[in-house]
C-alpha cells in the first residue's frame, strides 16, 4: 500500500489517465477526491470507483469552484496529501484557423487551471506531500495542427520546476509526467473528424518504436511512483511515458 491513508485529489479524474490513476490511488490505500465536469462522465465514474471515493462537479477555470473544491476538503479531511493535476483540453487547428477563444480556452485549462489548483492545494499540504502536473510529450516536439496545445503543455514542464523550486523548502515535491499517444478519450475531444482521427493515429503509430499506443494504466503507474515515498528524492522532473517517441 503506497498511499496508505493518504488524502489524494485528482483533477480530470472521471475518464482516461486521470480515472485510472484515481483507481490506482483507491487500491494503494489512499482516500481519493475526483473533479470533472460532465456530469455523465461523474456519474460512471461514481459508480466505477464506488462510494470510497468523493466525485465532484468543479470547473477548474473558475476560481469559486476551485475554491469550493478545497474548502470540501478542508473540511472533510483537513488536509492534502498528493494532487494530481490532470485537467485538460486539446484543440487541434491549423495556423491560420486558431481564434482567440481557442487559445483562451486552452490557456484557461491547460495553464491557469493547474496553477491555481497547485496555488489552493499547497497550504492544506506539510512535508511529504506531492504534486504530479499532467504534461504531455507535445512539450518536446512539433506537430502541426497542435501548437496552442503543445504551447500550454510546455507551460506546464515549466511550472513542474519552478514550482518545485518554490515549493522544495517546505519539503513538498513537484513532478510532471508526459504521455506520449495512450488509448483514452482526450483524442476524440480534438476536434477531428473520425477519419482525420484515424489517419493522424496512424502515422503517429508508425512513428513509435514500441510499435503501438499506451494504455492509460500504464501511465497511472508512472504517477503512482512520483506520487509515492518511492519518489522521495525526486522534484522538478518530468516521467516521459511515450513509447520511446521523443527519445530517439
Amino acid at each position: 500500500m503506497k498511499l496508505s491513508n493518504r488524502i489524494a485529489l485528482v483533477t480530470g479524474g472521471t475518464s482516461g489517465i486521470g480515472l485510472e490513476v484515481a483507481k490506482l490511488f483507491r487500491d494503494q490505500g489512499a482516500r481519493v477526491i475526483v473533479t470533472g465536469v460532465d456530469q455523465t462522465r461523474l456519474d460512471a465514474a461514481s459508480r466505477e470507483l464506488g462510494g470510497g471515493v468523493l466525485v465532484l462537479r468543479a470547473d477548474l477555470r473558475l476560481a469559486g469552484e476551485l475554491d469550493k473544491v478545497f474548502d470540501q476538503i478542508r473540511q472533510k479531511f483537513a488536509r492534502l496529501d498528493v494532487l494530481f493535476a490532470n485537467a485538460g483540453v486539446g484543440l487541434a487547428a491549423t495556423l491560420d484557423a486558431v481564434t482567440e477563444k481557442q487559445i483562451d480556452e486552452q490557456f484557461a485549462v491547460n495553464f491557469k487551471g493547474i496553477f491555481f489548483t497547485v496555488q489552493k492545494a499547497a497550504p492544506l499540504m506539510a512535508k511529504g506531500g506531492s504534486i504530479v502536473l499532467t504534461t504531455s510529450f507535445l512539450n518536446a516536439v512539433g506537430s502541426p495542427g497542435l501548437s496552442i496545445l503543445s504551447a500550454t503543455k510546455a507551460a506546464v514542464r515549466s511550472l513542474a520546476r519552478s514550482l518545485g523550486a518554490e515549493l522544495a523548502p517546505r519539503g513538498i515535491r513537484v513532478n510532471a509526467v508526459s504521455p506520449g499517444p495512450i488509448s483514452t478519450p482526450f483524442h476524440s475531444k480534438l476536434g477531428l473528424s473520425e477519419k482525420e482521427l484515424r489517419e493522424a493515429a496512424g502515422a503517429i503509430q508508425a512513428r513509435v518504436p514500441l510499435h503501438r499506443f499506451g494504455e492509460a494504466d500504464e501511465v497511472a503507474k508512472a504517477v503512482l511512483f512520483l506520487a509515492s515515498e518511492d519518489a522521495s528524492f525526486i522534484t522538478g522532473s518530468e516521467i516521459v511515458v511515450d513509447g520511446g517517441l521523443t527519445q530517439f
